[in-house]
């Protein structure tokens, strides 16, 4: 069984130096790596990463994850060479096929259906590897053989691998060539815009999770299987948070004209789905046990907002 690590995800930025001093923090605490996130209207990627990568000593950095779609193979492929180099190696590259119709739409990037965004993050993941192997002999006179530090993903040729989804050919394409799997949890909510989203249930993890160990074959023991926490509440009565969470993620399902049935959790299943982080810390500490157990999930991470709350319970499972 794996040890824990622990994880936060960046989505904005105030000033630099309150983002030093959260990275800072973070490592304090104890976290293992902050992700920064790949959306339209939010702070790019790779420089964010540098920067935390510059301001602490052991934190490692990833993208969680990267819309493939939205990059050119070779321009990424410069950006993940460059960034691991400045960080001395410490770079972690999620990828993945993108499920926001509308940033699509914003950046004026052709949205395709989910079989097409699947097929281009396994084009994506070919060409970085061909990208990482290739001969410097071979490139254009005056061209720079600028390589990854890390040997670890990408056939021993990059940075390692994360890639993360839900859907059968998202998570076939994690299975067989990443290092680490996100099941993602998240479902489409029928009748809503792409993008609309719906948490996962503790059977949809059981499901999930048989799908994706099947797709990795013998190759399941060596994958650090992720879990992305959306929601931790750190509470002495877990029924009475379940409830709250639940009515006001129903006031907000109405006002959006939802009416899918399967848009919203019962409140036994968001205390059931490892998606979901509500009691007390040993009672948190306990339900992450239980899930490395049941799902592998050993690789945690929480958003940003949740960052300080979670903290002990990083304590608390490091036997502090």
């Amino acid at each position: 069984m794996r040890d824990f690590r622990f994880s936060f995800n960046i989505f904005g930025i105030g000033t630099r130096q309150a983002f030093i001093d959260e990275c800072r923090e973070a490592e304090g605490y104890g976290y293992d790596t902050v992700f920064a996130a790949d959306h339209v209207g939010i702070p790019a990627p790779f420089p964010l990463l540098v920067a935390a990568a510059d301001a602490t000593r052991r934190l490692r950095v990833g993208t969680l994850v990267l819309n493939v779609p939205f990059w050119n193979p070779a321009l990424l492929a410069r950006e993940i060479a460059t960034a691991d180099t400045l960080t001395d190696g410490r770079l972690e590259v999620g990828l993945g096929s993108g499920h926001m119709k509308w940033e699509f739409d914003e950046a004026g990037i052709e949205w395709l259906p989910a079989a097409a965004r699947a097929a281009k993050l396994a084009e994506m993941i070919s060409e970085l590897r061909r990208r990482f192997g290739a001969d410097p002999a071979r490139l254009r006179p005056g061209t720079a053989a600028l390589k990854p530090v890390q040997r670890a993903g990408f056939g021993g040729l990059g940075p390692p691998l994360l890639v993360g989804g839900t859907s059968d050919s998202v998570l076939r394409i994690a299975a067989e060539h990443a290092q680490v799997v996100g099941v993602a949890g998240t479902y489409q909510v029928k009748g809503q815009p792409p993008g609309t989203l719906r948490l996962a249930s503790r059977t949809e993890a059981d499901e999930r999770m048989r799908f994706a160990r099947t797709c990795a074959g013998a190759r399941a023991a060596e994958i650090e299987w992720h879990l992305l926490v959306q929601v931790v509440i750190v509470t002495d009565d877990r029924n009475a948070a379940a409830q709250g969470l639940i009515a006001e993620q129903t006031a907000a399902a109405e006002k959006a004209g939802v009416t899918d049935e399967r848009a919203l959790l019962t409140v036994e299943e968001a205390l059931e789905t490892p998606y979901l982080l509500i009691g007390t810390v040993e009672e948190i500490a306990a339900q992450l046990r239980l899930s490395r157990e049941r799902w592998d999930f050993s690789y945690i991470t929480v958003h940003e907002p949740y960052m300080r709350t979670f903290a002990p319970v990083i304590e608390r499972l490091r036997g502090g």
